[in-house]
């Protein structure tokens, strides 16, 4: 259900925008599916892969509601197995395409749907209600069933697969419980129990729940019992038995004793709202019933992180091809994997990720060790309307900044004093790693019948400077029955941490999670230590040894060889090594090229080559489609160049490259925490990246975004142009040499612009440099010093923008009337002439090296051209029309 993009889809883009017989159901099989405005077969072909052929319909079902689907097939003729892709909360068919198409190559046919509520298809949405969205998939089986293409296992039983995403995930385990035809399955960070899901040791997740309800396009797009039920729960902060019923009828594991098909079960890692312990209890049901079952603990999840999609997406068609195909060779991988992270390449600045695995999934307890803590008892209060509220998670924000510094383990928690109790242990002496929930037990004392506490395990360096939370993890707990005091079990978060020799762990309980609701009233609570922690070990997961470096093998049989690869490689690392001579230049990038995705001769970005001095604002330009954007993101170390370099500050940039420190970037839809005020957030901010407090220039970077006032009001009060001005001084702290914005003045208006174009000045005017990337033309033009245009990935040309907007070799030729683009075309053929383009007041003419103005007015006059003037043209609009071709 990941609402905002982050990460494409796990097996899939089923993650969009991540939060994208007898067992049959009784009123499903007295359905009747009519087609309606069957879509036109269309073929697409990748490089010199099969085409895949597509074809569109709408599916009337019995009910009425139209559902959207696509088909895809390829290759020769002949029967295959089916696969149902089922896409995120909030996506709709379209998010699954790439991986349709994959797996139709791969001999798969293969179908997608928008659910119920999304993309073109109607109804209300109904969270993978088992009397709708559910009978809906069996209609979509039967329909596989009677298509020439698909294998059959008796008549109207297709073989076939289900498998999606979050939303998706779900509905491929509701599928293979209500469905006996559903041969295999491969769910990825979704949910077996919606209720314990949302409702956590009895706490309501608030911040989740309404996303998902908002995504959803408000209340009235859902059924009206969901949305009953959510107003009831929204409003009164503690959730009740009938809401629990009601997601709990929606979930797997009410037909958990009838799923006995192949699951391949892949969770996230850092994911606060589907956590790992869902997939836990998913997979004991399972092989309790018998099937095979498997479980990927990948390194990332709604929360952000890496979503392996290339590895998840080839395990997956394994998995198919295994239990679809019968292929027994196919490697299905092993029962249990977890993705590790290790450290920082020192090669290409990436981030290490090994695998490790064992024979047998260990589950959430195996092997624990107890770790002594020390504390006295403490009071904690719940303060009025539970505000202001502790933070681990940043529900929603997956794909900003704030996220990734979690995924990178610097962390965005924060515990206010006085709202939590804290336990440490010794320091460790020797190294631990804990996989799988932590657990604990304290005793609780409240001053009202019922407490509310959010359990947490830190990793504390050996200096007390450094907090980590793994994954961002808290575990909600409601204690009740308090008043008199009670002995509480907790079940920390289930995480894979490792936690060094020398570190502290640190239990936390706080009165107050920003995620979730606690009671409204003021609270005490009084928490006492009752035992040890216990931590799981499961010693079994071993991971896997890093590969010896390829001289191991040969250097004893070559030695010359041997010593002349060194050579090379002592040039490569020359070449790597910062350039003095660049120490001062901003930005360096040189024959830079980027392909795109599974193609080889397709390029995003292409033998790209252009210089950045200090105190330039630089105007990066194009169409859609330029490049712009891959080019801004391997300029930040998002991506990584296929060839050339960027340089900054002579230092070569790859993803984590220290020198990306003096860099600050604003991306469009910075997210801000709504009720703390701007400042509040720039704070917050700033302490999630780890580094000193007077390292921030602060009041330097408030100072040239002029946001004056308002900074110590809640940032749900701001405009929309006063929240532009916070995300660039968010960019701005620490004051980055090198200022990065994409779009800053999208969706301001002109006086906004205007105010945006002076800080953007005021920011250069101390020596430092800003690239920005915009459609403004007039306005670039006016904040810009010089520019970069770009067209199909290719530099079309950089310099100052007054040289670029008055180049002598651009004539604006003034017309009597409209030229007709016949007559425009022989214009462009004409010796001399680069290019022209009809404007609405003649003919914008590029002249090439050697042309004249004098024999361009000879040759217009022949042509009976109605010139009126010629004159060099003065607007950016018109030179960019001339230097791209009119492609934009």
């Amino acid at each position: 259900m990941d609402l905002h993009r982050p990460p494409e889809r796990p097996g899939g883009r089923a993650l969009r925008g991540l939060l994208k017989g007898p067992r049959r159901l009784a009123a499903a099989a007295a359905a009747v599916v009519a087609l309606a405005g069957a879509g036109t077969w269309t073929a697409v072909a990748s490089g010199g892969a099969p085409p895949v052929h597509r074809g569109d319909r709408v599916m009337t079902m019995a009910d009425g509601t139209r559902i959207d689907t696509s088909y895809f097939t390829a290759g020769s003729a002949g029967r295959r197995p089916a696969v149902l892709l089922g896409h995120g909360f909030g996506g709709s068919k379209d998010d699954m395409r790439q991986q349709a198409e994959d797996l139709a190559r791969h001999g798969y046919a293969v179908l997608t749907w928008s659910a119920r509520g999304f993309g073109h298809s109607t109804g209300r949405i109904g969270l993978n209600d088992p009397g709708h969205e559910v009978a809906d998939v069996s209609r979509l089986i039967d329909w596989l069933a009677r298509q020439p293409q698909v294998r059959l296992d008796a008549p109207g039983d297709p073989r076939v697969g289900v498998t999606g995403g979050s939303y998706g995930g779900a509905i491929s385990l509701l599928a293979a419980g209500h469905d006996r035809r559903v041969d295999a399955i491969a769910p990825a960070v979704t949910y077996w129990n919606l209720a314990d899901a949302m409702f956590p040791g009895g706490v309501f997740k608030k911040l989740w729940a309404g996303i998902f309800f908002n995504s959803g396009g408000g209340c009235a797009r859902f059924q009206p019992s969901l949305c009953r039920m959510y107003d009831r729960v929204a409003q009164s902060g503690t959730p009740d038995a009938a809401a629990r019923r009601l997601l709990e009828k929606r979930s797997p594991s009410a037909v958990g004793d009838r799923i006995k098909v192949p699951t391949l079960l892949v969770q996230g890692q850092r994911d606060s709202v589907f956590t790992l312990d869902q997939a836990d209890a998913a997979e004991k049901a399972i092989r309790a019933g018998g099937a095979p079952v498997k479980v990927d603990w990948i390194a990332g999840g709604h929360d952000g992180g890496d979503m392996e999609t290339a590895r998840v997406d080839a395990r997956v068609r394994s998995w198919f091809d295994r239990y679809l195909k019968g292929d027994g060779s196919a490697d299905t991988g092993p029962a249990f994997r977890i993705t590790r992270t290790g450290g920082v390449d020192s090669t290409d600045g990436t981030a290490r990720l090994r695998g490790a695995s064992a024979a047998a999934y260990p589950g959430l307890h195996d092997h624990r060790r107890s770790i002594a803590l020390t504390g006295r008892a403490q009071r904690v209060a719940n303060p009025a309307g539970a505000s202001p509220p502790g933070v681990s998670a940043l529900p929603g924000l997956g794909g900003t900044g704030l996220a990734r510094l979690s995924a990178l383990g610097a962390g965005v928690s924060l515990d206010f004093p006085g709202q939590y109790a804290r336990f440490d242990s010794a320091p460790l002496t020797r190294d631990l790693w804990i996989t799988g929930a932590p657990t604990a037990t304290v005793r609780v004392t409240s001053t009202r019948d019922d407490a509310v506490l959010f359990g947490k395990v830190y990793d504390v360096s050996p200096d007390g400077t450094r907090r980590v939370l793994p994954s961002q993890l808290v575990a909600p707990v409601r204690v009740t029955g308090a008043r008199a005091g009670k002995d509480v079990t907790l079940t920390l978060p289930a995480v894979d941490h490792e936690v060094r020799k020398g570190h502290r762990l640190r239990l936390v309980l706080a009165s107050t999670d920003l995620a979730h609701a606690s009671p409204a009233a003021p609270v005490t609570y009084t928490v006492s230590l009752k035992g040890d922690l216990r931590v799981p070990t499961a010693p079994a997961v071993t991971t896997a040894a890093a590969p010896l470096p390829a001289w191991v093998w040969w250097l004893p049989a070559a030695g010359a060889v041997a010593a002349l690869a060194l050579l090379v490689t002592g040039r490569r690392a020359a070449a790597a090594a910062p350039d003095p001579e660049l120490a001062d230049v901003p930005l360096l990038i040189k024959d830079l090229s980027k392909r795109y995705a599974r193609s080889a001769d397709r390029y995003a970005v292409r033998g790209l080559s252009f210089r950045v001095d200090k105190g330039q604002v630089l105007g990066l330009l194009g169409p859609n489609g330029a490049g712009k954007t891959t080019t801004l993101r391997m300029l930040m170390g998002l991506i990584e160049p296929d060839e050339g370099e960027i340089r900054v500050f002579g230092h070569l940039v790859r993803p984590g490259a220290p020198v990306l420190s003096r860099v600050g970037a604003f991306v469009e839809g910075a997210g801000f925490l709504p009720h703390l005020s701007g400042r509040e957030n720039l704070e917050l901010y700033w302490r999630a990246t780890g580094r000193p407090p007077g390292d921030a220039h602060l009041d330097e970077a408030l100072e040239i975004a002029g946001l004056g006032d308002a900074l110590a009001r809640a940032v749900r009060t701001y405009s929309q142009g006063m929240r532009q001005r916070l995300a660039i001084a968010q960019a701005m702290l620490g004051l980055p040499d090198l200022l990065i914005l994409d779009e800053p003045t999208n969706g301001l208006d002109p006086p906004q612009i205007r105010e945006m174009r002076e800080v953007m000045i005021r920011y250069a005017a101390g020596g430092r440099t800003v690239i920005v990337s915009s459609h403004l033309l007039a306005e670039v033009e006016q904040s810009c010093t010089h520019l970069v245009v770009m067209d199909r990935g290719r530099l079309v040309q950089a310099g100052p923008v007054r040289e670029i907007v008055g180049s002598g070799d651009t004539l604006l030729v003034g017309t009597a009337t409209p030229v007709a683009e016949p007559l425009a075309e022989k214009v462009a053929e004409l010796p001399g002439v680069a290019s022209a383009v009809r404007t609405d007041d003649g003919l914008l003419v590029r002249l090439e090296p050697g042309g004249t103005a004098e024999r361009l007015v000879v040759d217009l006059v022949r042509l009976e051209v109605p010139v009126a003037s010629v004159g060099p043209h003065r607007r950016l609009e018109d030179a960019f029309l001339t230097l791209i071709g009119g492609s934009a």
